[in-house]
């Protein structure tokens, strides 16, 4: 089979392999309340109590079992919940029934769908979404419609809007291992703004361009909050022959169009082996689960992985897959590859480690005369594949029992399924998609009629856009438009305008802390976004009140970002940052051009660059630079009037 080159990867042809893409934008609504209790949206830090709960699928009203919610019940993991009382009630903990919807929350998101073009509900029903994976104490996750339809235009192109919805957010994943997962509570009922777009969208760049334009309208609202977290991205993803995947919780733009790329060159990876594994014959039914205990080949073994579980007493359990040789391991880009699919599925089903195969043997301290001898136990050939898997019994067998069924998905193409986003681009299995069950009813909360008259006073106060917004900023503070784009693109235009209504520091040294300081400090790996913008507003105060100097802004905010919870005051003092008394600076200016003073004689014009930077060795970051300059430009204007006045007097 040839496998496409580096080359052909990267000219991809979107609209020959018939492209679709549809995105689903989620956004933290920055309200005073969460969705349906009293509790703040702002986290409270720190864990106060846990309790620990089993979430199991049940079926619906028509019998029928959710698939993914099968999968998770599967596994049978306890989960902790870890939780704070500043942030978390009975509501969360589902021990109380859920309050009211939150209005708040239903303005906004009829703001961004009239933003959108969207056409509002007559009356608001919440549903119920199941969720047993354990972000959600009831198991299950509340949603309501906003709006139906609607359009945002997009370089010139009307991207159609689906839907414009309002749920919870769920609970925050900390850690999660085998039999277990823990969750933080504090996020539990945040509310979001969800809008859907249809499969409208055809490559990559176009999918992070609407993602871009759908994530400024609801930024335009002045009501979403900012940070990692707060923004996340679910891409459906289908090409001809494939199948409609779903990666969810992508969480950059750069992430959008990476695993629109990265999707498309794993279904035709997988559509090649397809087409591969049907030339050579393979059949659904060669595929048999006769599992072979191999484990008397692995006694004397050198791979770490396979003693630790030989010595845990487990087994070496093989399976043959008929006809799949060459094609387990054969991989056209990082990432993709079958061997990584069955692994990942294995992994995912039965939390086992992970398997071994034989297109990538001998490896892994496993050697040529092991391989040799099991392929000769499982009669395998030379176009065989031997998967196999040291575990206990039960689990491996698990195990192989998800690769066999894994296997005969590859003799179709692509599955259906839900994927998790890499870093790199690249996704893994996460579980199967959700099927038609999974809605129904929320009986504990009436609907919410959306009258006229709310709709008018909405559409009366619909703000202008963010592209309107950086226009007035240039005009009304003299930004340049680059600056002004950037308080865009890193949303800190509100709190820029707050900043300067309440200190009156110049707008340009306040736009310029927002933006280069802080984009500077994230690429050294400070994480400027856990810093409040309470925190920052008050740092901006400190300075107006030349309680410190403005060249000590990145300083403290680097300090702030290792030391959250506490005022910025505090890290004055703990940097010493705060200003000496200005009889200082009086005195060391003074003392400095004295010391010049033959200097200043000869060549006044070039000393004081020089001087300058001597005196700001001493003062930057503890007196505001401009201070220090003017008060260096009047000792030496005085001592060249002194040495002026002795010249002429002899």
């Amino acid at each position: 089979m040839r496998t496409m080159t580096q080359k052909e990867l990267k000219r991809t042809d979107y609209a020959q392999v018939g492209l679709k893409v549809g995105i689903e934008v989620h956004r933290q609504l920055d309200t005073e309340s969460k969705m349906f209790c009293a509790c703040p949206t702002e986290q409270k830090p720190g864990t106060d109590f846990q309790f620990v709960r089993l979430l199991r699928a049940t079926p619906s009203e028509l019998g029928e079992v959710d698939p993914a919610a099968a999968f998770e019940t599967r596994r049978k993991r306890m989960v902790h919940y870890h939780a704070n009382t500043g942030s978390v009630c009975l509501v969360e903990m589902d021990e109380e029934p859920p309050h009211p919807l939150n209005t708040e929350a239903v303005v906004v998101g009829l703001t961004a769908a009239l933003m959108l073009n969207s056409r509002p509900v007559d009356e608001i029903h919440v549903m119920r979404k199941i969720v047993v994976d354990g972000s959600n104490t009831t198991g299950f996750q509340r949603t309501c419609t906003l709006a139906l339809g609607g359009h945002i235009v997009v370089n010139g192109k009307n991207v159609p809007i689906q839907s414009v919805s309002l749920e919870e957010d769920a609970a925050r994943l900390l850690e999660a291992g085998r039999g277990e997962v823990h969750y933080d509570l504090g996020r539990l009922g945040i509310p979001l703004v969800e809008v859907a777009t249809g499969p409208s969208i055809r490559s990559p760049e176009e999918a992070a361009r609407v993602a871009l334009a759908i994530g400024r309208t609801l930024r335009a609202t002045g009501k979403v909050k900012r940070g990692l977290g707060a923004i996340r991205q679910d891409v459906n993803i289908s090409i001809s022959g494939g199948a409609l995947v779903e990666i969810k919780g992508v969480q950059t733009l750069e992430g959008v169009s990476s695993v629109v790329e990265n999707e498309v060159k794993r279904q035709l990876h997988l559509l090649r082996v397809r087409d591969e594994l049907r030339s050579r014959g393979v059949r659904k039914q060669d595929l048999k689960p006769e599992f072979i205990d191999v484990t008397d080949i692995f006694n004397e073994t050198r791979c770490k992985v396979t003693r630790q579980a030989l010595e845990a007493r487990g087994m070496v359990l093989a399976v043959k897959l008929t006809g799949f040789g060459g094609l387990v391991g054969l991989s056209p880009a990082q990432n993709i590859k079958l061997g990584a699919e069955l692994n990942r599925r294995a992994q995912a089903w039965s939390e086992v480690a992970g398997i071994f195969h034989t297109d990538e043997m001998p490896a892994y301290g496993i050697t040529e005369a092991e391989v040799r001898e099991m392929r000769k136990r499982l009669d395998a050939r030379v176009e065989d594949c031997v998967v196999f898997v040291a575990e206990e019994y039960e689990k491996a067998r698990d195990a192989l029992e998800v690769v066999l069924a894994r296997a005969r998905d590859a003799l179709e193409g692509v599955p259906e399924e839900t994927r998790a986003p890499r870093a790199d681009g690249s996704t893994l299995y996460s579980r199967p998609r959700p099927g038609s069950a999974r809605m129904y009813p929320e009986t504990d909360i009436p609907p919410v009629p959306v009258s006229s008259e709310l709709l008018r006073q909405i559409r009366a106060g619909i703000p202008e856009s963010l592209e309107e917004r950086s226009k007035r900023m240039v005009k009304t503070y003299g930004l340049s438009p680059q600056l002004a784009e950037q308080l865009v693109d890193l949303e800190r235009l509100e709190i820029f305008e707050r900043i300067v209504a309440r200190t009156r520091l110049p707008a340009g040294f306040v736009a310029s802390a927002l933006t280069e300081h802080i984009v500077t400090l994230d690429r050294e790996g400070v994480d400027t976004s856990a810093v409040p913008d309470s925190q920052l507003e008050k740092m901006f105060q400190l300075i107006a009140e030349r309680k410190m100097a403005k060249e000590a802004a990145p300083e403290l905010i680097r300090w702030m970002a290792g030391h959250l919870g506490k005022e910025p005051v505090e890290g004055v003092r703990e940097l010493g940052l705060a200003p000496p008394p200005i009889d200082e600076l009086e005195e060391q200016a003074h003392m400095l051009v004295e010391s010049h003073t033959e200097e200043l004689a000869l060549q006044p014009e070039r000393i004081e660059g020089r001087l300058m930077g001597e005196l700001m060795k001493q003062f930057r970051g503890k007196i505001d630079g401009k201070i220090v300059h003017e008060t260096l430009r009047r000792k030496i204007q005085e001592k060249m009037k002194e040495l002026k006045t002795s010249k002429a007097s002899r």
